[in-house]
């Protein structure tokens, strides 16, 4: 690997494991989710609530990060099929 797409690789690391955090994270807040609605107990109610705001912005950070992450590895991967394809052409010279 070229020493210049070294930090690329890192952040994408880093970018990839954020991402199956958040995939993780998301599903143990839905699996305390309680489909059912229970208008009787305030507790229920507000426990309801914050799962909701909890999954509401885990939804919107996550596909923007996997689409971020996936950029970023096809970019990586193109960088350096170029860098071997140059060298690749120097070397035949």
């Amino acid at each position: 690997m070229p020493f210049g797409l070294r930090p690329f690789v890192v952040l994408w690391i880093i970018l990839a494991l954020v991402v199956i955090a958040l995939i993780v994270w998301r599903k143990v807040v839905a699996w305390h989710e309680d489909d059912s609605l229970d208008l009787h107990h305030s507790g229920v109610i507000s426990h309801q609530i914050t799962v909701a705001r909890k999954l509401d912005l885990i939804d919107k950070w996550g596909p923007n990060l996997t689409i971020i992450t996936l950029a970023l590895g096809l970019l990586i991967a193109v960088a350096y099929i170029y860098d071997g394809w140059i060298k690749a052409n120097s070397l035949a010279m």
